[in-house]
């Protein structure tokens, strides 16, 4: 499977967020887990639809949207 095909984004799932294969899981929530100190093990058990290599593409994802350029602006 493409990272395209595990990371969705469909304004009628979750508001548009980035989901994994169309499901209520987003993005955000597996990279929040990780963040906190938690293991692909455990994420797995919690949710036990997703597979290891969905976790893989939620970390590709991120990496991908970092490689843009930002610009900071500041409010008056």
């Amino acid at each position: 499977m493409t990272l395209e095909e595990r990371i969705v984004i469909d304004e009628s799932i979750c508001n548009g967020k980035p989901v994994i294969r169309g499901k209520r899981i987003t993005v955000n929530t597996i990279l929040e887990y990780l963040s906190a100190g938690e293991s692909r093990e455990e994420i797995l058990k919690q949710y036990p639809s997703l597979e290891a290599a969905d976790i893989d593409a939620c970390l590709r994802f991120a990496s991908n949207l970092m490689n843009h350029n930002y610009i900071i602006k500041e409010l008056a």
